[in-house]
This record gives C-alpha cells, sequence and structure tokens, in this order.
C-alpha cells in the first residue's frame, strides 16, 4: 500500500469490494480514481494497471464494501470542538468524522445573537476557501419555536424577519446550505421564500406546526424535516404532525439521528418505509462524539454527557455523539436494507443540499470521495477526492 494512496496526481484502483451506490449493490467490483475524480468502474478483473492498487478484500477482509463518501447534512461538532468556535475546531471536529467516512459536512450553528451568527456564518465562507471538505453552514436557530426548543436558548429564539433572514444570509455569501425555522412564527413562510430564492435549502424544525401549515411551508418551498420526531409535534390519529406530513410529500427529506437514542430501531425502520428514497441519515453530533462522558458547551448551554447521552439541565436532548458509520450499522440493524442505508448517507442528502452534481455516488465524473468497510460496516479506509485520510 502506498503510504498516502492518492490519485490527486495520479491513478488509484480499489478492487474486489461490494459496490454500494446509487442504489444498488454490485459484487466483485472496482472503481478508478484519477486527478481526484472517478473515472472508470467495472467489475472483475478487468480494471487497468494503476500507480495504487488496493484489494478491498485484503484491506477489509471477506464481502468488504465500498460506498461514496459520507455527507452530513447537520451536526455541530465532534472530538472534543464545535464547529461554534471556529476554524481550528472546525477542523478538529472534521477530522475525527471523516476518520469514520463523512469525507464532507454542512457545518450546522446552534441559536445565538444575530451578531455572532452572521461572523461564524462569514467566517465559514472564509475556511470554505481553502477547506474543500466543508459544504457551507447551516443555521439550526434563531428561528424555532420556544415550546420546542430542544437545547437552543430561549432567550434568543425569534421570528424571522426580513432583514434578519437576508443579514445571514448575506454573511454566508452564497454559503449558506440550509437553514431550520418554524414556519408557524410570523413571517414564516415568507422566510422560506427568501432562503430558497437565495439558493439554500429551507428546512422545517423545532416547530408546532399543524397540518395545513406544513404543507404551505412545502408549498413554499421547505425540502427539508429537520432531525424527524424530534423537536416537533407528535404523530396522533387526528393530526398527523410533521412527520407524516412530509413523508406524503415526495418533495421532502427526511432528517433521521439513527442513534438508538432519539429514535427507536422500530422507528428508524418505519421512516424509511415511509419516505423511501428521501430518509438523510444526520449525526447531530455535538462537540463530545468521538470523546468523552463530561460537561460540555453547546452554544452557550451547558451539556452534560453520560454513557454517550448529552442533556441539557433541563433535561431535553442536546444533540448526539453519533458518528455517521455507527449510524449505518444502526439503520441495517434495523432491518433497513444496505443500498437504502448507504443512499441515505450519500446520494440523499447530496440531492438534499443540492451536491447531487458532484458527490453521493460512485459514478464517472463525480469527486473520488469513497468509503471502504468491512462486511460489518466497520471504517477501514477513507479517501476524499481521491486522497486517504
Amino acid at each position: 500500500m502506498s503510504t498516502t494512496e492518492s490519485s490527486e496526481r495520479g491513478t488509484l484502483v480499489i478492487h474486489s469490494a461490494r459496490i454500494a451506490s446509487g442504489g444498488s449493490v454490485v459484487e466483485d467490483g472496482w472503481v478508478r480514481f484519477e486527478d481526484g475524480v472517478v473515472a472508470a468502474r467495472g467489475t472483475g478483473d478487468g480494471w487497468a494497471p494503476a500507480d495504487v492498487v488496493v484489494d478491498a478484500t485484503e484491506a477489509a477482509g471477506a464481502g468488504a464494501i465500498l460506498t461514496p463518501g459520507f455527507l452530513d447534512i447537520h451536526g455541530h461538532g465532534g472530538g472534543g470542538a464545535a464547529f461554534d468556535d471556529g476554524a481550528a475546531a472546525i477542523r478538529t471536529a472534521r477530522a475525527m468524522h471523516r476518520a469514520h467516512g463523512t469525507t464532507r459536512a454542512v457545518v450546522s450553528l446552534v441559536t445565538s445573537t444575530l451578531d455572532l451568527l452572521a461572523d461564524r456564518v462569514s467566517a465559514i465562507a472564509d475556511l470554505m476557501e481553502t477547506d474543500q471538505d466543508l459544504l457551507g453552514s447551516h443555521l439550526e436557530g434563531p428561528f424555532l419555536d420556544v415550546g420546542h426548543k430542544g437545547a437552543h436558548d430561549p432567550e434568543l429564539l425569534r421570528a424571522p424577519d426580513a432583514d434578519a433572514v437576508r443579514r445571514l444570509l448575506d454573511a454566508g455569501r452564497g454559503t449558506v446550505r440550509q437553514v431550520t425555522l418554524a414556519p408557524e412564527l410570523e413571517g414564516g413562510l415568507d422566510a422560506i421564500r427568501m432562503v430558497v430564492a437565495a439558493g439554500a435549502a429551507a428546512a422545517v424544525g423545532h416547530t408546532d406546526a399543524d397540518d395545513d401549515t406544513l404543507r404551505a411551508a412545502f408549498d413554499a418551498g421547505a425540502t427539508i424535516l429537520t432531525h424527524a420526531f424530534n423537536a416537533m409535534r407528535p404523530v396522533h390519529h387526528r393530526e398527523p404532525g410533521p412527520v407524516l406530513t412530509a413523508a406524503h410529500d415526495e418533495r421532502v427529506t427526511l432528517e433521521a439521528i439513527a442513534d438508538n437514542i432519539h429514535l427507536h430501531p422500530h422507528i428508524i425502520k418505519l421512516v424509511f418505509d415511509e419516505a423511501p428514497g428521501r430518509v438523510a441519515l444526520i449525526t447531530d453530533a455535538m462537540a463530545a462524539a468521538g470523546s468523552a462522558d463530561g460537561e460540555y458547551l453547546l452554544g452557550a448551554l451547558r451539556v452534560t454527557v453520560t454513557d454517550g447521552v448529552a442533556r441539557v439541565d433541563s433535561g431535553s436532548i442536546a444533540g448526539s455523539t453519533l458518528t455517521q458509520d455507527v449510524a449505518l450499522r444502526r439503520a441495517l440493524e434495523a432491518g433497513v436494507a444496505l443500498p437504502d442505508a448507504v443512499d441515505a448517507l450519500t446520494r440523499t442528502p447530496a440531492r438534499a443540499i443540492g451536491v447531487a452534481d458532484r458527490l453521493g455516488v460512485l459514478e464517472p465524473g463525480f469527486l473520488a470521495d469513497a468509503v471502504l468497510l468491512s462486511a460489518d460496516a466497520t471504517v477501514a479506509r477513507v479517501w476524499t477526492g481521491g486522497a486517504l485520510r
């Protein structure tokens, strides 16, 4: 094995793998990377010589699985570092998640003052000029319902007036990828239209919206449901709630935190069954992901992590300590088929945030992001843009 295993200036072939990509699994597959992109793929021994050749079976064991790089469109940190705390913290957290298969990610920010959020969104835009694994920023707040605040500071929550929304979008200079808001708040539907017009995805979350309001939000352009079932109205036999309304709208992607804490395994399977092809497995991870139990901060709120479960002082769950490889295993354990679970980490989130033209599948012309897993879905190697990470 090369010490770099990089195709950024050469060629790399990975062969003898079960390739799970694009909703199917191909046995005895190979893929060729050249100059940071996928150049070709096939089956058997039909691959041409390359600068570096990786036998997937030797590297990850019998039944080795090769997938596109995982994409996390909603996470707040990891490795002891929070995304709110600047470039060094973002890089620390990303390094930890990259080791678990997340080759690229959106940087999610928790509720804060408009001044701080504008500064942070602008700083992320600057960082994206050098750190190509960042896909933009996600504003989870401050435009959220106080009654479903979760781990957000209620004193800082506010209605999405046009000036506030415009200020945050402008600060991102086109790099804001997603904005979560409660559409029932004053100005909510107009804010959704503004977000979409700016080229970002509008997400419904931390909300008390009823069915009529949710339908209006989706008609206004909202296309993501933030962490389904969490921080929203529950399903009721006379009131479907956000999850069922979103599941029955083909335009909407449902985020799911598959950690067996936020969602029971039966519910994980239910989401996939109710919204086939439209589930994005996210981490919603905070700083403690990949780190030890203890005391942390999520925004301005104190978080206590015990046995891997993060909670604020009120008792609300405060994000997760999840990584995407674990999310894959939890989905598989819940009965989700391998192609569907992989899609939920790759193709579906890519589509949800508008990068499906270059990420999410192992096909010629797409970026050479890949994860090699053992048969039990343990990460063996990770490539970003063809380079071993």
